[in-house]
């Protein structure tokens, strides 16, 4: 059964690189907790393909890593000798990540859907939300009281999500 999801997450990842290559936009869901307060689970996630030198620190880019991709906030543009590297880090994560070649960098998030409202990333984060997410990431009650309390107020989304061109 584990060959078969991670074939198939393979197999989304592909997909939705191909598309994104190709200057189109993907709808993806959200999961996990390391960019809260910015997004949450269950976020429906808009990405589009954007030329590298548009982007800046405070973007939020998807990027793979092997056969796996992630959603995090560019926080800085390094030059190794002609060749760009970015490292990202979650808004609630202690450090940055790895430096992400060009090659791995697919796409910037233009749009957030959570429930029925439409958000436009910010590259920059008030000083309110910086707190809150720097106390989501150092204290893990608060963490899991957040995303609790956030599950109980959503309703059921029939909504699918998948790659759109």
């Amino acid at each position: 059964m584990c060959e078969m999801t991670e074939l198939r997450d393979a197999l989304k990842l592909s997909l939705t690189s191909e598309i994104l290559a190709s200057g189109g936009r993907a709808r993806l869901r959200a999961f996990g907790s390391s960019m809260l307060p910015t997004l949450w689970p269950g976020d429906i996630l808009t990405i589009e393909s954007a030329p590298l030198q548009t982007l800046a620190p405070g973007d939020i880019v998807l990027a793979s890593r092997g056969q796996s991709c992630f959603v995090h906030r560019v926080v800085e543009k390094i030059d190794c000798g002609g060749l760009f590297r970015w490292v990202t880090r979650g808004d609630a994560m202690p450090q940055s990540d790895p430096p992400v070649a060009a090659s791995d960098l697919l796409g910037r998030v233009s749009l957030i859907q959570r429930q029925h409202r439409i958000i436009i990333p910010n590259r920059r984060l008030s000083p309110v939300v910086r707190l809150l997410a720097w106390m989501l990431c150092h204290w893990d009650g608060l963490r899991r009281i957040s995303l609790r309390m956030y599950s109980l107020r959503q309703s059921p989304d029939p909504q699918v999500c998948g790659v759109i061109s």
